[in-house]
């Protein structure tokens, strides 16, 4: 006499994220983007050698560095929320965009990383680093900081001001975020010309354009919510 087959046990499949889900996760990164863009120019030091050994230069890099992550999950979720709506503007103006910021990052880790080792040794190197940063001149070889930081400030302002008018053509987010994302980014090229003190309140803009726009995506809902197939078919294609 055969025994009887034994119930096969299944391992619980762990609920997928949906659409809806990753959206919003977005839209709270780029908020907290935005809102960590306007806390680190409050009360910033002036940018020279002897601040970059501070302690609070380390926390405020180390803050703008988690910014810029931040920034790139938030822009990544706008974009994919209409990757239709913005065409082909929308696709370039993402891709420089994310160059951008994904170049701020490591940017912003050297910073907090390597050049307080540097500056009691080499603060020659670290102040010509200081100056490319801020659109002045070096007088020594930086070598490759200087392609990164001239690439990460194009990608900055192109991106952002094509960003912008993409997501306000596309009429899916709050638009008004979206104008002041492209104006934000624009303005960045007068501070070549203004002094050092027009640096901080040139970038409140861009961070209230993140704060506005990540609000705006996490109350959209995506269509399409589910991204995987229910728990029940999944165990049967098993």
């Amino acid at each position: 006499m055969s025994a009887s087959p034994r119930p096969v046990k299944t391992k619980p499949v762990p609920a997928a994220p949906t659409a809806r889900r990753l959206s919003r996760a977005t839209g709270i990164s780029a908020a907290i983007a935005g809102l960590l863009f306007i806390a680190v120019q409050i009360g910033h030091p002036a940018m020279d050698v002897s601040a970059v050994t501070t302690t609070d230069w380390v926390l405020r890099s180390t803050a703008k560095a988690l910014m810029a992550a931040l920034a790139l999950a938030g822009i990544t979720g706008m974009y994919l929320r209409q990757v239709r709506q913005t065409g082909i503007l929308g696709f370039l103006g993402y891709v420089l965009f994310a160059v951008g910021y994904l170049l701020m990052l490591s940017i912003e880790i050297v910073a907090a990383a390597v050049l307080p080792a540097l500056a009691p040794t080499a603060p020659g190197y670290v102040a010509d680093v200081l100056a490319v940063a801020f659109g002045g001149t070096a007088t020594h070889d930086i070598g490759a900081m200087q392609t990164v930081i001239v690439a990460s400030s194009a990608g900055y302002l192109a991106g952002g001001c094509l960003f912008g008018i993409a997501l306000f053509r596309a009429r899916v987010l709050a638009r008004w975020a979206a104008a002041l994302l492209a104006a934000g980014a624009v303005a960045t090229v007068a501070l070549a010309v203004l002094p050092e003190s027009f640096n901080r309140p040139l970038a409140i803009p861009t961070g209230v354009a993140l704060i506005g726009l990540g609000i705006s995506l996490w109350r959209t809902q995506p269509a399409g919510d589910h991204l995987t197939p229910p728990r029940a078919e999944y165990a049967a294609a098993q």
